[in-house]
């Protein structure tokens, strides 16, 4: 056949350690139909500083791959929450090949076409809290690349025709696809006709979605005659596709014919059992009126060259398992993104009749839905069952109704179908599931009324029981509980929805609690942050004694903001909030700055020259709010207003030691217990602060950080200006000149010179 090769790529992104899955980074592809091949280029370089990472460690990169929906994935080993269905994928983990690059490959051979993505994280770090802009970090950037390569103008089978066919001795197999529509429930492929120089040395494969691979169903043709191959239960609105493929080292030409057989089992005589009146054949009242053994909006398709052709009066003798049961719409009510319930008509409670099944259908719209959890409840109603041992089992199946006419196999997989199972009795009468990330289409689930005996479950007789139905789609499970937060994320055009834990849970649900803070752990994390900014009354105390009101303000309100945003900031339950969490965050980042501002101003002795002390102190507040607006975790736009007023401090200590020429402050006594300490102090919290602060120590280093600024504040502040030590005004000059005196208010011409009170101004 004729290839076609399409290429499609994704910008780079930067990678994140692991701590729940809204720290990695997904990617969204779409594989077309009659793929053959899919390869992936996965490329991962380091950055530093705008410049390869050559010098960054190298860190392994895992990968995960999954068609239809993301990956549901555990790096970590934590606990699912109870009813959860974890579904597979791939996965795939990067080493380092050269300093600051490295390239993976990862090839699939006819995937699946639709959707597919990809999740990339970094291995779960140490957790330490780095301040914004101190040091350039090393960023690992991840863009993967696909290529795929697909068939066009495959030969289409069409179901009741024949295809001849002559295989060269250069060609080694022929490709086909037929499409399967709904109420199939069963495909028959057949090689008739096969002539070869060693009888018929062919295999025959099978496949949905996808062309066939190796281990797809298989039957070869020289050791069956004639060569068919069967599939119960087939995939609904899919094409099927069927490879003829020669054994190797057969010479010649090998010709033959090939056809296909679709059981319908969607039309009324095959699926309505005589002895019900048609409205019960959709368990719904009889005043809806004659359901025709269909399901709601749907019809069967045409009888043509699509349909197998089959005469009627073979009805009656198909076995149950290629019986379709009728499906019972549901209707669609969108709530919120990702809030979505599927109602039932004449629900929710449902009737599940003793002698067949009750089926539902469920559509998840593509991309839309697959980013949520998909919710089914099952509820018995005890009182239907009147004294009888009865337990109601639901099948949740992708794609295809399963209906098996077997009583004793309580199970709802096949050799080619897999699916959920729940089931509800008398003593366990509620059943819950949740599929994370669910594939999108159609989901079928079927209801079965059983009897347990002796002999193991057999057919309830005369007895209808009535279960309660719920399905419906939520972003997270449970909301992720009172221990987490459900974020809502996007990549691209994709939403999804996750879970991020606190506290120490961990988990899907943030519902594993082997990490977990305990109550008096929260309450006394709680006690040390907010407690601790008490050391502040201290220095405020010194202020008010030294006569810095202004000062005291600053660090009352920081003291006052500090310890309820801490109290708001808390991971935990231990939580108490008097404001919005911006506003507090605000206000504690601003006092701090701004106590920072001022005792560095007062220690610069501006005091004296009161109009510029008072533009500084407000230029200050300025400065640092809008730093604050910019970046609240940025170093440099916080750092830069300390480093201003440090600036000042120094211009003014300097001026004063050249006027007096003397060191200043002038005594020893002050350096070395008031400066030189209050400085140590206050680099060791910035050490602190900056290098030693990680999430697991945050609650006592953050706590000494308190004590510790606050301790330094009490030691920096500079004492009282004496009184003798201000300036008066400056002694007149003796020296030649003369004394103008001057009526103030005769000069001003308020009053009439000759009453006027003589108060003069004298000037020379």
């Amino acid at each position: 056949g004729l290839f076609v090769t399409d290429y499609f790529t994704r910008t780079p992104r930067k990678l994140s350690p692991f701590r729940s899955f809204a720290s990695i980074e997904l990617f969204h592809f779409h594989i077309p139909e009659d793929t053959v091949i899919a390869v992936w280029n996965l490329i991962t370089f380091k950055e530093q500083g705008g410049t390869f990472g050559d010098q960054c460690p190298d860190r392994s990169i895992t990968v995960y791959f999954r068609s239809g929906a993301p990956s549901v994935i555990n790096p970590l080993h934590t606990h699912f929450p109870r009813d959860t269905a974890v579904p597979g994928s791939f996965a795939l983990t990067l080493t380092w090949t050269l300093p600051n690059r490295t390239t993976g490959v990862f090839n699939v051979t006819s995937p699946l076409p639709g959707d597919w993505f990809l999740a990339a994280h970094l291995p779960k770090d140490e957790g330490k809290i780095s301040v914004k802009g101190l040091y350039e970090e090393c960023q690992y950037l991840f863009q993967p690349q696909l290529i795929v390569q697909r068939l066009v103008n495959i030969a289409v089978l069409y179901p009741g025709y024949t295809s001849e066919q002559s295989m060269a001795p250069h060609n080694r197999s022929c490709l086909y696809k037929v499409f399967v529509p709904s109420y199939t429930s069963r495909v028959l492929v057949e090689v008739l006709r096969c002539r070869g120089a060693e009888g018929c040395p062919l295999w025959l494969r099978l496949r949905a979605k996808a062309p066939p691979l190796h281990n797809s169903t298989a039957l070869d043709c020289r050791e069956h005659a004639p060569c068919r191959l069967a599939l119960d239960l087939p995939f609904w609105q899919h094409w099927y596709y069927v490879l003829v493929e020669k054994h190797p080292g057969v010479p010649g030409t090998v010709s033959f014919e090939v056809t296909v057989q679709l059981t319908d089992c969607s039309r009324p005589s095959l699926a309505r059992p005589p002895f019900l009146p048609p409205s019960a054949s959709m368990n719904m009242p009889h005043s809806f009126g004659s359901a025709g053994g269909l399901a709601l909006g749907d019809s069967p398709p045409p009888a043509g060259a699509n349909s197998t052709r089959q005469p009627s009066g073979t009805a009656a003798a198909l076995p149950a398992g290629e019986r379709c049961w009728p499906v019972r719409p549901t209707l669609r009510n969108e709530l919120d993104t990702f809030s979505v319930h599927f109602y039932i008509f004449f629900g929710p409670n449902v009737s599940v009749p003793p002698d067949r099944p009750a089926v539902f259908v469920i559509n998840l719209l593509p991309v839309l839905d697959s980013g949520g959890v998909l919710n089914l409840e099952l509820r018995l109603n005890v009182s239907s069952l009147c004294g009888e041992n009865v337990t109601v089992f639901g099948c949740l199946n992708h794609e295809v109704p399963l209906t098996s006419g077997d009583n004793a196999s309580v199970t709802c997989a096949t050799e080619s179908l897999a699916g959920f199972l729940l089931s509800v009795n008398a003593s366990a009468s509620l059943s819950r599931l949740r599929i994370p990330y669910p594939q999108t289409g159609s989901w079928y689930l079927s209801l079965r009324s059983l009897c347990a005996t002796e002999h193991g479950f057999e057919p309830c007789a005369n007895v209808t029981a009535e279960v309660y139905l719920r399905a419906y789609l939520s972003p997270c499970v449970d909301d992720c509980g009172i221990y987490g937060q459900c974020k809502l994320l996007r990549t691209n055009n994709y939403l999804y929805a996750a879970c991020e834990c606190k506290a120490g849970w961990n988990g899907w649900g943030c519902t594993d609690n082997a990490e977990a803070f305990s109550y008096g752990f929260q309450l006394l994390s709680t006690l040390l942050l907010c407690l601790s900014n008490v050391m502040f009354v201290p220095p405020v105390a010194i202020a008010v004694r030294s006569h810095y009101l202004l000062e005291a303000a600053v660090y009352i309100f920081t003291m006052f903001f500090s310890t309820f945003y801490h109290a708001c900031d808390q991971p935990g339950i231990v939580v108490f909030c008097i404001m919005e969490y911006d506003v507090l965050q605000f206000c504690d980042f601003l006092g701090s700055l701004m106590s920072v501002w001022v005792t560095v101003i007062a220690m610069a002795r501006l005091q004296p020259v009161v109009k510029q002390a008072s533009v500084l102190y407000l230029l200050g507040a300025m400065l640092l709010s809008m730093a604050l607006q910019m970046d609240r975790h940025g170093l440099w736009n916080l750092l830069g207003p300390s480093l201003f007023a440090l600036g000042i401090m120094a211009i003014a200590w300097t001026a004063r030691t050249i006027r007096r020429r003397h060191c200043y402050p002038p005594t020893w006594k002050r350096w070395a217990f008031y400066l030189c300490p209050g400085a140590l102090i206050a680099a060791a919290a910035v050490l602190l602060y900056a290098f030693v602060e990680t999430e697991e120590n945050y609650f006592y280093i953050h706590s000494i950080w308190h004590l510790l600024i606050a301790g330094s504040v009490g030691f920096l502040l500079p004492p009282r200006a004496k009184a003798g030590a201000r300036l008066g005004p400056l002694p007149r000059r003796k020296g030649c000149g003369y004394q103008l005196c001057v009526n103030e208010q005769e000069e001003l011409g308020l009053v009439d010179p000759a009453v006027a009170s003589i108060n003069s101004i004298c000037t020379s």
